[in-house]
Formats: C-alpha cells, structure tokens, sequence
C-alpha cells in the first residue's frame, strides 16, 4: 500500500485539496501500477510561521 505525505502550507481550501488527493493518487497509480483503492495520501498543513526560506519563516516573507 503506497501512502504519500504531503506537507504544504495551509490556507488552500477544500477544492484544491481534493484536486491535490485525487491527482498524487493517480500519479502513484500510473508510475508504479499500483492498485487506486490501495493508495493513501496524507495532507499535513503547516502554520506559515513553522516553515522556513531562506532563513525567515514563509509568513515573514509573504507566501
């Protein structure tokens, strides 16, 4: 059972993360022909102020 993590900042909204759920699942499928029902992703959002660029948190610098 192959299970993606993905960590991405938060503030998209359900739309895109579905999007998001639904296009890495059939990537993974395609890439290593893995069953649909068996693919799992995980979404993990973080707070802007836990992710850091280039030595500033990615709210400091506006992403």
């Amino acid at each position: 059972m192959p299970i993606a993590h993905l960590y991405i900042l938060e503030g998209r909204d359900a739309e895109k993360k579905e999007r998001l759920i639904a296009e890495v699942s059939e990537a993974i499928h395609r890439a290593i022909d893995a069953p649909m029902e068996s693919v799992r992703v995980l979404i993990i959002e973080m707070p802007k102020e836990h992710f850091g660029i280039a030595g500033q948190s990615a709210k400091k610098r506006g992403r």
